[in-house]
């Protein structure tokens, strides 16, 4: 689960160090290639972590009233550096063995303790997760697990991460200052990251499977208006899919050898993602009647009375 977000963090990465060291004579690529050896060794999975909370949106992060609403740098000494700040929704943050915090906007001369990209264990001394709520959370205490929860062991969740005085060795840093190449990151990083919505297509074709299934349940597979609902229902998952698939191909060599795919299509597919998968879902409840979202619970179904 959640690979995605690390892999495009390792990739805007590669680049983004190479020509930042290009400029200043850095040596962040080859700390970088370190730490991806140790991650690929190991088989770790990261957690990219680049959403401050912001605060006041219509000021950078050097001008709010409360300094730690984006993640900085508030102290230093001869083994690394100490950064505070925040991280919200992160997804998978919680089932990751290491996170890279990155900044998330464009910097200024007078936000440079904000350009700052480190690796931390998601242990670290000084991190503290805010587990958030989802709308269907509760029923993991009902006692259920094989109907309920869908994905029991691996589901998904998000959390809020703060960080005080969170300490980062100097060969875990891949950049420390550099702030006009953090619009360059946070670019990067989002055109990898919004054609791995992609992966939204595999929970469509899990679904669209389980709406003609229902379909047959209720002996209705060959009206008319239920095919043109699963026709449709596949036409909007593979048109995410083309987008994403398209951006890939259309990917370009950069200065570090690594690949970037294509900018304009990423948008597309990351928009796709945004509304097709939940017209998908209404057209699922439609073929699936009233049932399917008023459904009891397992503990409901496995009682001995009122189960059979």
């Amino acid at each position: 689960f959640q690979r995605c977000v690390g892999m495009d963090a390792l990739n805007s990465l590669h680049s983004t160090t190479y020509e930042i060291d290009e400029k200043h004579g850095t040596d962040y690529h080859k700390r970088f290639l370190e730490f991806v050896k140790m991650i690929q060794k190991e088989n770790l999975v990261i957690g990219g972590a680049m959403t401050d909370p912001k605060g006041d949106r219509s000021k950078g992060p050097s001008e709010q009233d409360d300094p730690d609403l984006f993640t900085r740098i508030v102290d230093s000494d001869e083994k690394g550096v100490y950064v505070s700040g925040a991280k919200a929704h992160q997804t998978g943050c919680i089932n990751s063995h290491w996170i890279i915090l990155m900044p998330t906007i464009r910097l200024t001369q007078n936000d440079k303790e904000y350009a700052i990209v480190g690796a931390i264990p998601a242990d670290v001394k000084g991190l503290t997760y805010i587990y958030g709520r989802q709308s269907c959370d509760t029923r993991v205490m009902e006692g259920g697990g094989d109907i309920d929860l869908g994905n029991a062991k691996f589901g998904g969740q998000e959390a809020m991460m703060i960080l005080d005085r969170v300490f980062i060795p100097w060969d875990k840093l891949f950049m420390n200052g550099e702030f006009e190449f953090a619009s360059m990151l946070v670019e990067r990083f989002t055109c990898y990251h919004r054609r791995s919505y992609v992966c939204k297509t595999g929970l469509g074709d899990v679904l669209i499977g389980a709406a003609a299934t229902i379909a047959d349940y209720n002996g209705v597979p060959n009206v008319s208006h239920i095919k043109d609902k699963i026709i449709e229902m596949t036409h909007l998952n593979e048109t995410i899919f083309a987008a994403g698939i398209a951006s890939s191909h259309q990917g370009h060599k950069m200065k570090s050898g690594v690949y970037l795919n294509d900018d304009m299509l990423a948008q597309v597919c990351k928009h796709n993602v945004t509304r097709f998968p939940y017209e998908i879902s209404r057209l699922a409840q439609d073929i699936a009647g009233g049932l399917m979202v008023t459904l009891p619970s397992e503990k409901d179904f496995r009682h001995p009375e009122a189960g059979p």
